[in-house]
C-alpha cells in the first residue's frame, strides 16, 4: 500500500484515516457493532460496568446468544463483565463482517457500501474502481476476490480515563487490594478479552495503572513482533507524551499511538493545556517524532533485555493522530498532509449520526438546534475538571428541578466518581444528595451576606451525576428496564464539543464519511463557523480571561507565574498562526484573509485585557507585529 501522504490518506493497517473517539460512557458503547464491519475504528468506554452488563444482555438476547448474568456480588465482577462484553462485541463484529464480505458486488449491497465509504484517494478504492469498469467476467471475478482478501474490520478499541480509579470495598467495608480498583479492574477486563485492538489511556499518567500493564503478555510483542493489545496515549502536548511514553518504555511496553487532542475544542472533560495551541503542538510532534521514537526504542529495548525478552530489531510503527474540533474536509486534509498525522478523530459530529452512536431522540433534537450559546465549559463534573456541557440537556433540567424542590443532588446509583471524605469515612461524590445536604447544612453555620451565600450554594449544587446520566441514552434507545421490570425515567447528560453548533441535522453514516472525505459538505451555508484553530484560540482566551478575573483581587506569586506562562504560550501560538494561515493554500483567499483578521483581533483584545491587569502582567507582551 502506498504510504505517501500526498497520494493517500489511508495508512497501512488502517482502512480509513478517520476514527470515532470515545464519547461519554454510553454514546459509543456499541459503536463498533455499527461501524467496524465497514472498516471504521471506534472506541468504547469501559468505565461503567453496569451499563456494559446491560448492553451485553441486550445484544445477546437480540441475537439469540446465551446470556448468563454477572452480578455485582460475583467475584471480580467488574473485570469479568468487561471481558464478557468485549468478547461478545468481537463475535458480533466478526459475524457481521463475514456477511458483508459474502455479499455480491452490486448496487446497494453491504460490500459495495464498504468500498464506497473509502476515501477517494485510498489505493483500495482505486482497486475497487478498476474492478467496476472491468468488462471481462473472469478478470472481474478475480479482482473481486482480491478486494475481499484485503478487507479488514475497524478496530474495537477501548478507553480508560486514568483519573477514574476509585478504590473498592468488600462487604466488611474494608478496602480491597489495589488490583480491584476501578481502573485496574477495567484494564484486567480488557487484557483478558480476546480482542486484537488498542486501549486508549486519557487524562494523564496513572503510575499504578501503567505498572499493572506489565502483568499481561498481550501488551508485549510476540515472536513475530506483533503486539496484540496496543497502547494509545491521548495527550495534550509533546512533553506529556514523552514522559508517559518513557515511563511505559522502561517497562518494555511500546506506545503504538500518541493521540493528540485539543485541550478545549473537544467534547467531554477539557484538560487545559496552559495556553499551548494545537497547531504549535502538532508542529513539535512533526519535527520531533523521529527523536521521540528513537529515544523510546532505546529505553524499551533496555527494559526488554533486562526482562530476558526479545528486543525490537527496529521501532514498531508509531502513529500520531489528532482530534478535537475538526469540522471540514479541508481541515481534515490539512492535518493529514501538512502535519503528516496518521489519522484524525471525529467525535462530536457523529453524535448526530444514529448509524454510529447512541443518542436518544429528545437529546438528538436538542443537539440539532444547539447554537454556540447552548454549549458551555461548565463546572458540573464532580472530578473538578472543566466539562463541555449542553445547558438544556434533560440531565441539567432535572438537576434544576430538584434544586427548586429543595432536594438537590443525585441518589448516586453508580458511584464511579466518589472521592470526597470531608464528612464521611468512605468517599462520596460531590454530586450526591448526601454530600450536597451535608455541605449546605455546613454553609448555614457560616456568616455570609445573602449574595455570597447564594453563590456558594449554587457552587455546591452545580455538580451533576454525569457517571449515571452519560449512560442513559443507550438504555432509553433500547428500552432497557430496571431490575424490577419497569422502564424508569431517564435524564441524559450530553457532552458535545463546541463544534456541535455548526452541525444541524441528523445524518447517515455515508453522509458523515462523505463529509469528512470531501464528497459532501454538511456545513453548506454555515458562514459563521471559524477555523478550528481560531475557535480553539478563542476558547483559550476566554478561559484565560476568566481565570485572571477569578484571582485578580488577591493573586499569589504562583498564580501570577502560571498566568504569565499561559499568556506567553498564547502569544507564541498566535505568532505561529500568523505565519501558518497564509500557507493554507487549499483554502480560499477570503478564508485566509478572514482568519488573519480574526487572529489580529484576538491578539489586540488579549493585549488590551492584560494592560488592564498590570499587577499580574507588569510587562504586557508586545512582541507580535500586526498581521
Amino acid at each position: 500500500m502506498n504510504t505517501n501522504i500526498n497520494n493517500t490518506n489511508c495508512k497501512p493497517g488502517n482502512i480509513h484515516s478517520v476514527h470515532i473517539p470515545v464519547m461519554g460512557t454510553g454514546f459509543s458503547i456499541d459503536t463498533p457493532i455499527k461501524v467496524a464491519k465497514y472498516g471504521i475504528s471506534s472506541v468504547i468506554s469501559i468505565v461503567d460496568d453496569c451499563l456494559i452488563e446491560d448492553m451485553r444482555k441486550y445484544h445477546s438476547e437480540l441475537r439469540g446468544k446465551a446470556y448468563v448474568p454477572i452480578t455485582k456480588e460475583d467475584a471480580d465482577s467488574r473485570a469479568r463483565r468487561i471481558t464478557a462484553y468485549l468478547n461478545l462485541v468481537d463475535d458480533i463484529v466478526q459475524d457481521e463482517f463475514a456477511k458483508v464480505k459474502s455479499c455480491a458486488f452490486e448496487p446497494g449491497s453491504e460490500i459495495t457500501k464498504y468500498f464506497e465509504l473509502l476515501a477517494d484517494d485510498s489505493p483500495l478504492k482505486a482497486q475497487y474502481n478498476a474492478m467496476l469498469v472491468e468488462t471481462d467476467p473472469a478478470r472481474k471475478n478475480k479482482l473481486q476476490e482480491k478486494l475481499r482478501a484485503q478487507m479488514r474490520t475497524g478496530s474495537i478499541d477501548v478507553n480508560i480515563m486514568t483519573k477514574l480509579d476509585r478504590p473498592n470495598y468488600g462487604p466488611d467495608k474494608k478496602e480491597l487490594p489495589a488490583e480491584f480498583s476501578d481502573a485496574l479492574a477495567a484494564l484486567r477486563g480488557y487484557a483478558q478479552s480476546k480482542l486484537n485492538s488498542a486501549i486508549v489511556f486519557s487524562a494523564g499518567i496513572n503510575r499504578r495503572l501503567y505498572t499493572y500493564i506489565e502483568k499481561f503478555k498481550d501488551f508485549y510483542a510476540d515472536a513475530t513482533g506483533d503486539i496484540k493489545k496496543r497502547i494509545v496515549l491521548k495527550v495534550s502536548d509533546y512533553r506529556s507524551s514523552f514522559i508517559q511514553g518513557s515511563f511505559l518504555a522502561k517497562k518494555g511496553l511500546w506506545v503504538s499511538e500518541y493521540r493528540i487532542e485539543s485541550g478545549l475544542n473537544c467534547g467531554g472533560h477539557a484538560f487545559i493545556s496552559d495556553g499551548y495551541l494545537l497547531g504549535p503542538i502538532l508542529e513539535e510532534f512533526k519535527k520531533k517524532k523521529d527523536e521521540l521514537v528513537a529515544t523510546i526504542l532505546k529505553l524499551c529495548n533496555e527494559a526488554l533485555h533486562a526482562k530476558n525478552l526479545k528486543p525490537f530489531a527496529e521501532a514498531p510503527r508509531t502513529r500520531i493522530t489528532a482530534q478535537g474540533g475538526i469540522g471540514t474536509a479541508k481541515e481534515n486534509k490539512f492535518l493529514l498532509e501538512f502535519y503528516q498525522v496518521d489519522g484524525t478523530g471525529w467525535a462530536t459530529p457523529f453524535l448526530l449520526c444514529p448509524e454510529a452512536t447512541n443518542v436518544d431522540e429528545v437529546t438528538l433534537k436538542k443537539l440539532c438546534v444547539a447554537t454556540e450559546n447552548d454549549i458551555e465549559l461548565s463546572e458540573v463534573s464532580p472530578l473538578g475538571v472543566p466539562f463541555n456541557n449542553l445547558k438544556e440537556s434533560p440531565s441539567e433540567l432535572e438537576k434544576r428541578r430538584k434544586i427548586e424542590l429543595g432536594r438537590p443532588g443525585s441518589a448516586c446509583p453508580k458511584g464511579y466518581l466518589v472521592s470526597n471524605r470531608e464528612f464521611t469515612e468512605l468517599p462520596i461524590c460531590t454530586a450526591s444528595r448526601q454530600y450536597q445536604k451535608l455541605k449546605l447544612d455546613q454553609l448555614k453555620t457560616v456568616e455570609l451576606d445573602p449574595a455570597a451565600l447564594k453563590q456558594r450554594a449554587a457552587e455546591i449544587t452545580r455538580k451533576a451525576c454525569i457517571c449515571n446520566d452519560l449512560a442513559e441514552s443507550p438504555l432509553i434507545n433500547h428500552h432497557i428496564v430496571a431490575k424490577n421490570g419497569t422502564e424508569p425515567k431517564r435524564f441524559t447528560a450530553v457532552c458535545p464539543g463546541p463544534n456541535i453548533a455548526y452541525f444541524s441535522r441528523i445524518v447517515s453514516l455515508k453522509e458523515m464519511i462523505d463529509h469528512i472525505y470531501g464528497r459532501l459538505n454538511l456545513l453548506e451555508g454555515v458562514a459563521a463557523r471559524p477555523s478550528m484553530f481560531i475557535k480553539e484560540l478563542q476558547l483559550n482566551i476566554e478561559y484565560f480571561v476568566k481565570e485572571v478575573k477569578k484571582i485578580a483581587p488577591a493573586p499569589s506569586q504562583k498564580q501570577i507565574e502560571h498566568l504569565n506562562e499561559f499568556k506567553k504560550n498564547l502569544m507564541e501560538g498566535m505568532e505561529y498562526y500568523r505565519e501558518l494561515f497564509p500557507r493554507m493554500i487549499e483554502e480560499t483567499e477570503e478564508y485566509r484573509a478572514r482568519t488573519l483578521a480574526q487572529l489580529q483581533e484576538f491578539k489586540e483584545r488579549l493585549e488590551a485585557f492584560m494592560a488592564e491587569h498590570t499587577a499580574i502582567f507588569s510587562q504586557p507582551a508586545r512582541h507580535l507585529v500586526a498581521a
